[in-house]
């Protein structure tokens, strides 16, 4: 198959350009508030508190995605041309300190409003897939971030990538990282969990669904395979993720249990 050529400039207004890539963000931040408004009355919680969340977690995704990538991913390059941190549209966001910078400003959020840590990720995890859904679809219409060699039938040719054929990897995160993801999360706390629970979930799910995927994704080019020919640097950062989210899942469950039976 042959990558269909996208424009990454969605819509220009003179010489102001709206490309695809910053529109799939503002696309996944409407999704969730759509989301959060209809989860909202279940959970007690008031639209201006949403909205305030929203409006944190947007910075924090932000200013978290663009300095993880300058600091996990090309740290040289962005300290040679610290411009290049405000350029969101060529891509260039880091999962990982995304992540970071969201639970930041989840703190900021509950020592305003008196909501607990997990009070707040609890409510918000089943939601976030949709976004990561989009960024990834976004990155595929950059044509970024592309897989390794492949002879399976969807496999594309790349712009930029040579002549040969590869994995549409984009795709494949943005299936389970983001779909499949969802969907779990979303029967998941459809029903009362323990205080913690949803969060670990999300830990160990997103972490597991990257970690395979990273197997078929060309490693980022400054850093290659770590180790053993295929151990990426996203894998590495995967690790802590899914070993976290066990572990809360099953503290989650064990204070729980001993809650219940005082």
């Amino acid at each position: 198959m042959t990558y269909p050529h996208i424009d990454p400039v969605a819509l220009s207004l003179g010489p102001l350009a709206i490309h695809w890539y910053g529109l799939m963000y503002l696309l996944g931040f409407v999704f969730v508030w759509l989301l959060g408004r209809y989860r909202a009355p279940r959970f007690a919680w008031q639209t201006n508190q949403l909205e305030d969340l929203l409006f944190y977690g947007a910075i924090g995704v932000i200013l978290g995605g663009r300095l993880g990538y300058a600091l996990f991913y090309d740290l040289l390059a962005n300290l040679d041309n610290p411009l290049n941190l405000l350029k969101i549209w060529q891509g260039g966001m880091s999962f990982h300190g995304g992540l970071l910078g969201v639970l930041v400003a989840f703190w900021y959020f509950g020592r305003k409003t008196g909501k607990s840590f997990f009070e707040i990720s609890d409510f918000i995890a089943p939601m976030v897939p949709i976004g990561l859904m989009l960024g990834r679809i976004g990155n595929f219409i950059n044509g970024e971030l592309w897989g390794r060699v492949s002879d399976v039938p969807w496999a594309m040719v790349f712009p930029g990538a040579g002549p040969l054929p590869r994995h549409p990897s984009q795709l494949y995160q943005a299936a389970l990282e983001g779909l499949l993801l969802f969907i779990v999360l979303w029967l998941f706390s459809a029903k009362a969990r323990p205080r913690a629970a949803v969060s670990g979930l999300f830990l160990l799910v997103y972490g597991l669904f990257r970690f395979i995927v990273e197997f078929v994704r060309i490693p980022d080019p400054q850093y290659g395979y770590l180790a053993f020919d295929w151990l990426t640097m996203g894998q590495v950062l995967c690790l802590p993720m899914i070993i976290g989210g066990l572990a809360m899942m099953m503290w989650a469950y064990k204070r729980d249990r001993v809650t219940k039976t005082g």
